[in-house]
């Protein structure tokens, strides 16, 4: 098992179809089904940005998965204190590969990234009815800080 960076928006694309597909089925009135054209276009248009970053899980000749890191630079104003902090936008592993130390693996490289880029912390978000990432999360040592709830109108 190993992870690599990579700015290869292809490869982005291909992997993301299970995360796409899952967030579609949750919430299909929010996201769409994984279409690898349009796909593909949206991540060509975010690897050159300097402050994103995506590590991809390959096992032998098989890529299994990936995740996507922003580095976020909060500014010091009159609420706030300056803080910079690592968000990840996603982790995906292949379904036939999940359970299996994949994306554990890939979350302790998160943090390694994290730690030598001086961030203070990694973020991420979930879907609620997502039981499976809450799981995965709080099994790793993630903890739930701040609420985010809505109301249709």
């Amino acid at each position: 098992m190993e992870i690599f960076a990579t700015e290869d928006y292809r490869i982005l694309a291909k992997l993301n179809e299970g995360v796409q597909n899952l967030h579609a089925d949750l919430f299909p009135e929010f996201f769409k089904v994984h279409n690898l054209a349009e796909i593909t276009e949206f991540f060509k248009s975010v690897v050159d940005k300097p402050e994103h970053h995506f590590f991809v899980v390959k096992d032998i000749e098989e890529l299994v998965g990936y995740a996507w890191i922003e580095i976020k630079n909060i500014p010091e104003g009159p609420i706030k204190k300056a803080f910079r902090l690592g968000y990840v936008h996603q982790v995906s592993i292949n379904e036939e590969k999940r359970n299996k130390g994949y994306g554990s693996f890939l979350i302790h490289k998160i943090a390694s990234f994290a730690r030598e880029n001086n961030l203070s912390r990694i973020e991420l978000d979930y879907w609620i009815d997502n039981k499976n990432a809450r799981s995965f999360y709080e099994k790793l040592g993630f903890v739930k800080f701040r609420e985010h709830v809505y109301m249709d109108v």
